[in-house]
């Protein structure tokens, strides 16, 4: 079924997949909508990724919404988000259920207070690069790390990071016959925050 051009107020209060009630939207970026949900069931917080109605038209970017699934999935690390489900909804976009978090962004600390002091940001690189290397090990690059990807979780007087948005990752050796998602010059990522060789499309 086609997708259906839906805006994402007319999702709140909805149940997608018999499951999940959305109840408000928390973030909005270029590949589509976050809200809050509840399990209907188990009465759990979950939060919910809805791609966007146009996008789920590209076969290019809905082969990577499902391939950001599939890897965080696979990534059973304390330090990057939990991926609990994957779906569609009734209107053809397909949807990530993921933990909730509550907290921050490094992005939103770091425009609120300027510059961070060396204990934070000492523990925010260790516990970023922790789960980097995580990815590494499974061959998973995640091509587009930033402040707004680093997500700081309220957790008292802990500091917390969980790492988010796998949408463009890429893994490191492709599997010999599988669709490659990225031409040899694309460049995809956020260009302050890329690699050299990235920059260049290698």
């Amino acid at each position: 079924m086609a997708p259906v051009s839906t805006p994402p107020e007319a999702l709140i209060g909805q149940v997608l997949g018999a499951a999940y009630r959305i109840l408000r939207r928390i973030d909005e970026g270029g590949m589509g909508t976050v809200f809050e949900a509840e399990h209907v069931r188990l009465k759990r917080s979950v939060a919910v990724k809805v791609m966007a109605a146009h996008l789920a038209e590209d076969e290019s970017a809905l082969a990577r919404f499902q391939r950001e699934a599939e890897i965080i999935s696979q990534l059973h690390h304390p330090h990057v988000v939990q991926v609990l489900d994957f779906d569609t909804t009734e209107q053809g976009q397909p949807y990530l259920v993921m933990e909730l978090l509550k907290g921050s962004s490094l992005d939103a600390v770091l425009t609120k207070h300027r510059r961070l002091g060396i204990g934070p940001a000492l523990r925010i690189a260790i516990q970023a690069a922790s789960a980097l290397s995580a990815a590494h090990a499974a061959g998973i690059v995640h091509r587009d790390l930033k402040p707004a990807n680093i997500f700081l979780v309220d957790a008292g007087e802990q500091l917390f990071v969980k790492l988010l948005d796998f949408g463009i990752s890429k893994r490191a050796e492709e599997t010999r016959g599988a669709r490659k998602l990225t031409g040899e010059f694309d460049i995809l990522g956020t260009p302050d925050y890329m690699a050299p060789e990235q920059a260049i499309g290698k």
